[in-house]
Protein backbone atom coordinates (compact mmCIF):
# COMPACT_ATOMS: atom_id res chain seq x y z
CA UNK A 1 0.00 0.00 0.00
CA UNK A 2 1.18 3.52 -1.11
CA UNK A 3 0.43 6.51 0.76
CA UNK A 4 0.92 9.54 -1.50
CA UNK A 5 2.41 13.03 -1.15
CA UNK A 6 4.26 15.74 -2.28
CA UNK A 7 6.29 18.13 -2.50
CA UNK A 8 6.56 22.62 -3.32
CA UNK A 9 6.68 24.77 0.07
CA UNK A 10 8.03 27.56 -1.76
CA UNK A 11 5.06 29.13 -3.28
CA UNK A 12 2.75 28.64 0.00
CA UNK A 13 4.38 27.46 3.76
CA UNK A 14 6.81 29.50 5.49
CA UNK A 15 9.54 27.50 7.44
CA UNK A 16 9.71 28.40 10.93
CA UNK A 17 13.86 28.41 12.13
CA UNK A 18 12.58 27.04 16.06
CA UNK A 19 10.76 23.90 14.93
CA UNK A 20 12.05 20.28 16.62
CA UNK A 21 13.24 17.74 14.19
CA UNK A 22 11.82 14.37 14.55
CA UNK A 23 14.67 12.33 12.33
CA UNK A 24 15.12 10.09 15.15
CA UNK A 25 12.79 7.13 13.01
CA UNK A 26 14.59 4.20 11.69
CA UNK A 27 12.83 2.52 8.86
CA UNK A 28 11.59 -1.43 9.26
CA UNK A 29 11.68 -3.72 6.59
CA UNK A 30 9.38 -6.97 5.75
CA UNK A 31 10.43 -9.55 3.47
CA UNK A 32 7.54 -11.43 2.22
CA UNK A 33 8.61 -14.65 -0.04
CA UNK A 34 6.66 -16.18 -2.74
CA UNK A 35 7.35 -19.88 -3.23
CA UNK A 36 8.62 -21.17 -6.72
CA UNK A 37 9.65 -24.71 -7.96
CA UNK A 38 12.27 -25.81 -10.13
CA UNK A 39 15.55 -27.99 -10.64
CA UNK A 40 16.93 -26.06 -13.53
CA UNK A 41 17.17 -22.15 -13.88
CA UNK A 42 14.60 -22.29 -16.53
CA UNK A 43 12.01 -24.15 -14.74
CA UNK A 44 12.63 -21.76 -11.95
CA UNK A 45 12.05 -18.99 -13.86
CA UNK A 46 8.96 -20.21 -15.31
CA UNK A 47 7.31 -20.69 -12.07
CA UNK A 48 8.36 -16.94 -11.35
CA UNK A 49 6.35 -16.24 -14.40
CA UNK A 50 3.37 -18.09 -12.80
CA UNK A 51 3.68 -17.10 -9.18
CA UNK A 52 5.53 -13.66 -9.24
CA UNK A 53 3.72 -10.60 -7.96
CA UNK A 54 0.99 -9.09 -10.02
CA UNK A 55 2.15 -5.58 -11.06
CA UNK A 56 0.06 -3.75 -13.37
CA UNK A 57 -1.04 -5.67 -16.22
CA UNK A 58 1.55 -8.75 -15.36
CA UNK A 59 3.41 -10.35 -12.88
CA UNK A 60 7.14 -9.21 -12.08
CA UNK A 61 9.86 -11.46 -10.42
CA UNK A 62 10.13 -9.23 -7.26
CA UNK A 63 8.42 -6.28 -5.93
CA UNK A 64 8.96 -3.49 -3.24
CA UNK A 65 6.22 -1.37 -1.69
CA UNK A 66 5.80 0.38 1.38
CA UNK A 67 3.46 1.54 4.41
CA UNK A 68 4.22 4.82 5.62
CA UNK A 69 1.64 6.80 8.45
CA UNK A 70 2.38 10.05 10.34
CA UNK A 71 2.92 11.12 13.71
CA UNK A 72 1.74 14.89 13.33
CA UNK A 73 1.15 18.01 15.95
CA UNK A 74 -0.54 20.96 14.67
CA UNK A 75 -0.55 24.85 16.14
CA UNK A 76 -2.25 27.22 15.94
CA UNK A 77 0.41 30.52 15.82
CA UNK A 78 -2.12 33.70 15.16
CA UNK A 79 -3.87 32.98 12.73
CA UNK A 80 -1.58 30.53 10.61
CA UNK A 81 -1.75 27.26 11.07
CA UNK A 82 1.75 24.96 11.30
CA UNK A 83 2.79 21.68 11.29
CA UNK A 84 5.10 21.84 14.54
CA UNK A 85 5.87 17.62 14.82
CA UNK A 86 5.92 14.93 12.10
CA UNK A 87 7.38 11.83 12.24
CA UNK A 88 7.12 8.53 10.16
CA UNK A 89 6.61 5.44 10.14
CA UNK A 90 7.85 3.62 7.74
CA UNK A 91 7.85 -0.30 6.62
CA UNK A 92 9.23 -1.42 3.70
CA UNK A 93 7.95 -4.75 1.73
CA UNK A 94 9.97 -6.55 -0.34
CA UNK A 95 8.67 -9.38 -2.36
CA UNK A 96 10.91 -12.21 -3.56
CA UNK A 97 11.07 -15.40 -4.75
CA UNK A 98 12.46 -18.54 -2.51
CA UNK A 99 13.65 -21.61 -4.45
CA UNK A 100 13.53 -25.09 -3.31
CA UNK A 101 16.36 -25.46 -0.34
CA UNK A 102 17.67 -29.05 -2.53
CA UNK A 103 18.47 -27.34 -5.35
CA UNK A 104 21.23 -29.26 -7.51
CA UNK A 105 24.82 -27.48 -6.82
CA UNK A 106 25.25 -25.90 -10.18
CA UNK A 107 21.15 -24.87 -10.27
CA UNK A 108 21.93 -23.36 -6.87
CA UNK A 109 25.16 -21.50 -8.18
CA UNK A 110 23.44 -19.80 -10.74
CA UNK A 111 20.21 -19.13 -8.63
CA UNK A 112 22.38 -17.69 -5.54
CA UNK A 113 23.78 -15.39 -7.90
CA UNK A 114 20.23 -14.41 -9.38
CA UNK A 115 18.81 -13.50 -6.34
CA UNK A 116 21.44 -11.46 -4.89
CA UNK A 117 21.06 -9.56 -7.59
CA UNK A 118 17.70 -9.12 -7.64
CA UNK A 119 17.79 -8.02 -4.27
CA UNK A 120 20.35 -5.01 -4.71
CA UNK A 121 17.54 -3.97 -7.09
CA UNK A 122 15.17 -4.30 -4.78
CA UNK A 123 16.83 -2.56 -2.46
CA UNK A 124 17.70 0.53 -4.52
CA UNK A 125 14.28 0.49 -4.46
CA UNK A 126 13.90 0.84 -0.80
CA UNK A 127 16.75 3.51 -0.19
CA UNK A 128 14.44 5.76 -2.73
CA UNK A 129 11.89 5.09 -0.46
CA UNK A 130 13.44 5.83 2.53
CA UNK A 131 14.66 9.37 0.59
CA UNK A 132 11.47 10.31 0.06
CA UNK A 133 9.72 10.05 3.47
CA UNK A 134 13.23 11.94 4.50
CA UNK A 135 12.41 14.93 2.06
CA UNK A 136 8.83 14.63 3.10
CA UNK A 137 9.68 15.29 6.71
CA UNK A 138 12.14 17.93 5.69
CA UNK A 139 9.45 19.34 4.17
CA UNK A 140 6.21 18.85 6.66
CA UNK A 141 8.34 20.11 10.25
CA UNK A 142 7.22 23.85 9.88
CA UNK A 143 4.86 23.77 7.25
CA UNK A 144 2.57 26.54 8.05
CA UNK A 145 -0.41 28.04 6.36
CA UNK A 146 -0.92 31.55 6.69
CA UNK A 147 -4.62 32.64 7.60
CA UNK A 148 -5.56 29.45 8.85
CA UNK A 149 -8.03 29.57 11.62
CA UNK A 150 -8.48 25.66 12.88
CA UNK A 151 -6.12 24.18 10.81
CA UNK A 152 -8.48 23.29 8.18
CA UNK A 153 -6.58 24.45 5.46
CA UNK A 154 -3.37 22.68 6.23
CA UNK A 155 -3.76 19.18 5.66
CA UNK A 156 -5.56 19.68 2.06
CA UNK A 157 -2.19 21.90 1.06
CA UNK A 158 0.39 19.76 2.64
CA UNK A 159 -1.04 16.48 0.30
CA UNK A 160 -1.30 18.52 -2.63
CA UNK A 161 2.96 19.61 -2.38
CA UNK A 162 4.01 16.71 -0.48
CA UNK A 163 2.48 14.71 -3.88
CA UNK A 164 5.27 15.80 -6.08
CA UNK A 165 7.49 14.41 -3.97
CA UNK A 166 5.75 10.54 -4.29
CA UNK A 167 5.35 11.63 -8.05
CA UNK A 168 9.18 11.97 -8.42
CA UNK A 169 10.26 9.17 -6.39
CA UNK A 170 7.62 6.98 -8.59
CA UNK A 171 9.51 8.60 -11.66
CA UNK A 172 12.96 7.53 -10.22
CA UNK A 173 11.70 3.96 -10.09
CA UNK A 174 10.21 4.03 -13.60
CA UNK A 175 13.46 5.15 -14.81
CA UNK A 176 15.54 2.96 -12.79
CA UNK A 177 13.74 -0.47 -14.00
CA UNK A 178 13.35 0.87 -17.84
CA UNK A 179 17.60 1.10 -17.86
CA UNK A 180 18.15 -2.37 -15.77
CA UNK A 181 15.44 -4.22 -17.99
CA UNK A 182 16.49 -2.69 -21.26
CA UNK A 183 18.02 -5.22 -23.72
CA UNK A 184 21.73 -5.85 -22.06
CA UNK A 185 20.67 -4.01 -18.77
CA UNK A 186 21.28 -5.82 -15.60
CA UNK A 187 18.16 -7.85 -15.12
CA UNK A 188 18.17 -9.06 -18.06
CA UNK A 189 21.73 -9.86 -17.83
CA UNK A 190 20.32 -11.99 -15.08
CA UNK A 191 17.75 -13.74 -16.27
CA UNK A 192 20.14 -15.09 -18.78
CA UNK A 193 22.31 -16.23 -16.80
CA UNK A 194 19.98 -17.81 -14.84
CA UNK A 195 17.96 -19.85 -17.31
CA UNK A 196 21.51 -20.48 -19.43
CA UNK A 197 23.11 -22.06 -16.29
CA UNK A 198 26.22 -21.78 -14.51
Amino acid sequence: MRTVFGFGLLALGLMLPAVASATDWQPSEEVKAYAITGRTGMELYRSIGEHGPQAGPGRVIAHTTFKLTWTRKYEQRGSACTLTYAKPKLIIIYTLPKAPADLPAATKASWESFIAGVRTHERWHGETIIEMVKEIETLSNGFSVPDDPGCKKIRPELTVRLGELSNKQRQRGRDFDRVEMSEGGNIQQLILKLVNGP
